[in-house]
């Protein structure tokens, strides 16, 4: 009875601030989900940390850790809460929609394997990723190996004017950057060489530095009509991984095999 006087007290403050549904990281026995239920307050328990946190993010509350401090100030709000039945095994899931964040979304994937489903957080991830090198960078450069024909072409002509022994290291590296529209169109069924000589041709002639290989056959070279775009930040980044990885080698002076006598 002393016990029941607790849970008693404390459902009544959280009943008299105006709460309608309760969320709780613990859980508590049935006798107290019993008397929640007759106060027509229904609850949620065994919540994890990260989850009630991204909770009160989006529904804009306040993480209660004791019930006498809670006040009405501190409940969030959501428009519907609801329990959603899926797939063959009757998975259960609460969603929470129309939150006072409306900032605050999940994505919710699902898949025929747990190998197209890591595919596809894959994919998402790096999609997200291109967002945020946008949100702190909002130079773009265009795509389909347009900008390393590009800079090739620039290097090497600026390799023309050097009369020492850097001009081979010049055109290497002028060299090194084709690598990326030759793979690109090997990959889409082209042929490499041919491609990558016609279309540094044509940038030269067309003053052109837009043109890239045309990987999805949509009849044009040009990356802006085919808004094939990549952020500056990571092309940037991209590049200079490879020069410190070819530093790197090049310093390397001697190699021992684990079997050499």
């Amino acid at each position: 009875a002393e016990y029941m006087g607790v849970f008693v007290d404390m459902v009544d403050k959280v009943k008299s601030t105006g709460a309608n549904l309760v969320i709780c990281q613990w859980g508590f026995d049935d006798e107290a989900n019993h008397l929640l239920l007759s106060k027509e307050l229904p609850a949620v328990r065994w919540v994890g940390g990260p989850e009630i946190e991204l909770i009160a993010i989006a529904t804009g509350g306040r993480i209660v850790p004791r019930f006498e401090e809670i006040t009405t100030q501190k409940l969030g709000k959501a428009g519907s809460v609801r329990e959603l039945c899926f797939g063959t095994t009757n998975d259960r899931m609460i969603v929470i929609e129309e939150c006072h964040n409306s900032k605050a979304v999940t994505l919710f994937i699902r898949g025929g394997s747990k190998m197209a489903v890591d595919e596809s957080k894959r994919s998402i991830h790096d999609a997200l990723c291109v967002v945020r090198n946008l949100v702190r960078d909002s130079r773009v450069c265009y795509g389909g190996g347009a900008a390393e024909l590009s800079c090739s072409i620039v290097v090497s002509n600026e390799a023309d004017r050097v009369h020492t022994m850097e001009q081979y290291a010049m055109r290497a590296f002028s060299e090194a950057l084709e690598a990326i529209p030759m793979a690109l169109a090997e990959n889409s069924g082209l042929t490499p060489v041919d491609t990558v000589t016609e279309l540094k041709a044509r940038q030269v002639t067309e003053k052109n530095p837009r043109l890239g290989v045309d990987c999805m056959g949509a009849g044009t070279n040009d990356m802006r009509e085919q808004h094939v775009l990549e952020t500056l930040s990571s092309k940037k980044a991209q590049i200079m991984l490879a020069v410190q990885l070819c530093k790197m080698i090049l310093k390397i002076d001697d190699i021992r095999v684990a079997n050499e006598q």
